[in-house]
This record gives C-alpha cells, structure tokens and sequence, in this order.
C-alpha cells in the first residue's frame, strides 16, 4: 500500500519544509482523533509524549488542538521515551499513543509516531485512513464534544517503576558503576534515575538538554562521548541511548563498543542458559553472520527481514518469538514491552551479567563478529542491481567467499543510491571484494 505520509516510522522531516509544519501536524492529530472515535465508544484519550527538541513544544499544542477539535482527551506526558509512550498508552487505557520525536536525527528534524491502544505501531490500514482525511476540510465537533486536555504527573515515576520491575524484584546493582549517555534527550531524567534506584554508581552525561542539542555529539549514534566517559570513570560499561531512548549501544569496561547484534546475543545466551529462550531471533539483512552462528551453535534460530524495527516486529509476531532487532541498537523484547527499548534491553544485558558473573567484554566474545565493508553508490538506481557488468561482479564475489561470507546489494529506500555490503573472515578480502562490486555499480551507471 502506498503511503504519501508515512514512512516505516511515522511522519518524519525537516520542520518547516515538506509536511512538518505546525499547520499540519494540527491536521494530523485530527485526522488520527477522527480515526479513533471509529473504533471506540465514548470519549477517547491519547496520551502524547515528545523528546527534547526545541520544535516540540510547537507540534505538542498544535497535536492537542487537533485532538481537541476532533474530540479527543489529549494526556500530556512532556519529555518522555518512545517506548514509555508506548507503555503508558497501555497504563492509562487510551486509545492511541502519539510521540513528537525525529529519534536519532539532529534538532532542526521532527516527526510524529502513532500507537494503537495496544502501544504498538499502527496497521498500513489505519495509516492510510489518516491519509486519506488529511485531503478533507477540518471540521470541529460541536461544544460539549470538544476534548479535554490534562496532564499525567505521575508518568515519569510509572515508567522508572516499569522498567526496575522488568528485573526481578529486589535486584540490586550495588557494586555497579554503569556510565550513561542520554543524548541529551527523551531519557534524560528516568535513565539515570532507574539505574540508581537499582543501586547503581552512575556518571550520566548527555543530560543538560537545551532544545537544539539533541544527538549533538553524544549519544548512541556518537559513542566517543561515552567511551570516553567510561574510561575516565573506570565504570564496569556504559550505555547510549539515542534522542528518543528506543535503540542503543553499550560500551565494555575496556572501551570497545558493543553493537546491536552483540546485545542480541548477550540477552538471547542468557535466555537459553536459563532455559527461558523462547522460539528463535528475529534480525534484519544487516545483521551481522556472526550472531547467525552464534545462535546456530545453541540451536537458536534466526530469521532476516528487511531493515526497520517495524518489519522485525511483524517476524516476530508471525514466529511468536520474543526477542529481535537492528545492529543499530533496536533491540525488542516483547515480552517485556510492545516496541524497542534501549534502557529495557541494557537493563536485561545487565541482568545476564549479574546470573553469569561475566564482564561486558567477557560476554561479547561469545559471539565472533564477522568483518563487514559498506559502500554507498550514488546515484545509482534499483535498474542498475541487473545490470551485467554488476551481476557477474556479484557473482564473482560470492563464489569466493563460498560459505564463509555473504553479499548484500540493495537500493536505499530514501535517496538514489546502492548500498554494497559485503561479510567475510578477512577483513583485508571483505574491503576488496566491496569495492569490486561498488565499482561495477558505478560503472553501471556510467554506461546507462
């Protein structure tokens, strides 16, 4: 279904130009305000929660006032996790979640998230409905009718106490020095909060948010900052979370980062070990054939799916498995919550190295990370992949690598260009071997 809205995580842009404008956003809230009062009865709620960027507070009144006229209570949660939004739609029984947030993107970006009343992220269907009101004239509902706003302060607590009690109760990390970025962003307050309220020694950085330095050198995707703060602190890991706190990346006490797959692996052992692992692991095409082996060796499977949280959360559901993600650091344990969650899956790695006595670095090392080389082609387009030169090239590397490697080679979803990919034994090999194919895409497109 096509969608002119709607990318794989909601409505995202460069405020002020394209779609993201306050006009709108005000239009959107209405419209999803609209959407909802089709499948409940009543006055429905939607608690809306936003990071910490300066935009925000414009698209947070123009949200409300959408809602308002469509007749909807809008329930204020202020800056607040993706995944908190997510949960506390379910807390508070409302019909739908709403987050201001462009995640790991710097501040002059914004975008609009949607949750069903489940906490997860709405069908195609629904999108497209929202879609299709957004053509039609707003129209207000009469007086009486119009919604009422209010603001939940005890939303931040609830959250803290959720995710201590997705640990066994009376876990304590006393002994624990645990460094934490928050990208000076939506978890800036509970992060630090729930690891010393479990007992840890926590040095938090990335927790002064001024409206434009969300993401600005700290946090998941800008992990020096950390690395840095871990080693200077001595502190047994860290923990990066990106602006929104739905994906991150840990560092071990040595000062190496510890990637997706990596946590992926850590949690899944753990789970195995205890004989709690449920079904298989959902990853994506990037994910690393090292955590495929991994797996193999406890007899865990793994299934691919293409990249984005939301298509592993789809896998995850039709395998009726519990656990996936990204290498990027967005890492699902559904039964614990409904989405991504960077502090609930640190959480659970700390967990497993607390039952196994294991340091971080110990615990990565189970699993040995395959070399990959990415090459991004530009302005290459999906026509080019078939292109002869480039097929023989393809085919070239794949029997030199036999089973001991794989080639991945797909166009990018946003802008004109051809990701090459390629995973080996020899880092040296790898390289060549994607810069071979990157260079019979190019000239594929010289050609054409």
């Amino acid at each position: 279904m096509n969608r002119k809205y709607f990318g794989t995580d909601g409505v995202r842009g460069r405020v002020g130009e394209g779609c993201i404008t306050a006009e709108f956003v005000l239009k959107l809230g209405w419209a999803f305000g609209r959407v909802i009062h089709r499948t409940t009865t009543g006055r429905p709620k939607v608690v809306i929660g936003k990071d910490t960027r300066l935009s925000g507070y414009m698209f947070e009144t123009a949200l409300e006032a959408g809602l308002i006229a469509a007749g909807v209570d809008p329930v204020m949660l202020g800056p607040m996790p993706t995944p908190a939004t997510a949960y506390l739609t379910r807390t508070f029984s409302a019909a739908g979640g709403i987050v201001i947030s462009a995640s790991h993107n710097s501040y002059e970006d914004n975008g609009i998230k949607f949750f069903d009343e489940n906490g997860m992220k709405l069908p195609d269907q629904v999108e497209h409905d929202i879609e299709s009101l957004l053509d039609q004239p707003l129209t207000t509902v009469n007086g009486p009718l119009l919604g009422r706003v209010s603001r939940a302060d005890d939303a931040t607590d609830r959250y803290i106490e959720f995710c201590k009690n997705t640990l066994h109760l009376g876990t304590d990390l006393s002994g624990l020095k645990i460094a934490i970025d928050c990208a000076n962003g939506a978890a800036y307050q509970v992060g630090p909060k729930v690891l010393r309220e479990l007992g840890a020694d926590v040095e938090a950085i990335g927790v002064m948010p001024d409206g434009i330095n969300i993401n600005k050198g700290v946090g998941s995707t800008a992990p020096n900052a950390l690395i840095d703060a871990v080693i200077s602190s001595r502190a047994h890991l860290g923990i990066a979370l990106d602006g929104d706190a739905d994906r991150v990346v840990l560092v071990d006490e040595q000062g190496d980062l510890v990637d997706g797959d990596e946590i992926l692996y850590i949690i899944a052992a753990c789970r195995y070990r205890r004989g709690h692992m449920d079904g298989g692991v959902v990853g994506t095409l990037m994910t690393n054939l090292g955590l495929e082996r991994g797996l193999a060796a406890m007899e865990i499977p793994l299934v691919r799916t293409k990249v984005g949280d939301r298509y592993v959360i789809e896998a995850m559901k039709q395998n009726e498995w519990t656990l996936g993600g990204e290498t990027s650091g967005h890492i699902i344990c559904s039964d614990l919550i409904s989405t991504g969650d960077g502090l609930i899956a640190a959480l659970q790695v700390v967990k497993a190295l607390r039952i196994s006595g294991q340091t971080l670095s110990e615990a990565r090392h189970g699993m040995n990370k395959f070399p990959q080389f990415l090459i991004n082609v530009p302005r290459a387009l999906p026509d080019h992949l078939h292109h002869p030169v480039v097929v023989k090239a393809v085919k070239a590397v794949e029997t030199s690598l036999g089973d001991s490697g794989r080639v991945l080679i797909r166009p990018s979803g946003t802008e004109p260009v051809i990701r090459v990919m390629v995973e080996g034994i020899e880092a040296n090999e790898v390289k060549a071997a994607a810069e071979q194919i990157a260079s019979s895409v190019e000239k594929a497109v010289s050609i054409s």
